[in-house]
């Protein structure tokens, strides 16, 4: 087959594209980080405001009963706790900044209940996936109780079990239902506390 100059040139460019493409460094896939912090609308909502978060994802985890469902969660019987499962990018945000961002977003200083919720079901937790976010998340809980700010933290930090994505109504329900969501916010003090315990909000919320 005989090529032309024109034709040349652009073979010569498309080589130049794919040898520059495979010669970048591989993308990172994304991960995900499972937390609990009391309600999950509110923490939903949170993580998603976060920059490198991809997505945030209401369920229920660290229980016994298999594929529960809300009405059985919320009875506090089957030991699951409401939390968000969180797909975010390891190029932009580190499991660290992620830990320190759940911090100060929820009470860590209680039992079994965040804010005006009571009950297991409403327990904080971070549930880690390797021996490396182990490590993390307790030694983010140490540096917060060196520093003296808190008298005590009852997050759980356990190995990761199952985690069972919450009914198609609770996911986004800070986006489908602005004002009802915005009223038990506000209703049940969450943010008031967390400014008591952490200071003044950053901007972002």
């Amino acid at each position: 087959m005989r090529t032309g100059a024109g034709g040349l040139a652009l073979i010569l460019g498309l080589c130049s594209v794919t040898a520059g493409a495979a010669g970048d460094p591989p993308r990172a896939a994304p991960r995900t980080a499972i937390f609990a912090g009391g309600c999950f609308w509110c923490l939903e909502a949170d993580f998603e405001k976060l920059p490198g978060v991809l997505a945030a994802e209401s369920g229920y985890t660290a229980g016994q009963t298999r594929n529960p469902t809300y009405e059985q969660v919320s009875s506090g019987k089957t030991g699951h706790a409401e939390a968000v499962r969180v797909t975010y990018d390891p190029q932009k945000l580190s499991y660290a900044q992620l830990l320190d961002y759940f911090w100060r977003h929820i009470d860590p200083t209680v039992r079994n209940r965040q804010f005006c919720d009571v009950g297991t079901q409403y327990r904080t937790g971070i549930y880690w996936q390797s021996e490396d976010e182990r490590l993390a998340a307790e030694s983010s809980r140490d540096a917060l109780l060196k520093a003296g700010k808190l008298p005590r933290i009852e997050t759980e930090i356990v190995a990761t079990s199952a985690f069972y994505p919450a009914e198609e109504y609770h996911q986004d329900y800070y986006r489908k239902n602005p004002l009802r969501y915005a009223y038990y916010r506000q209703s049940c003090g969450r943010d008031q506390r967390i400014e008591e315990i952490w200071g003044k909000p950053p901007a972002h919320r």
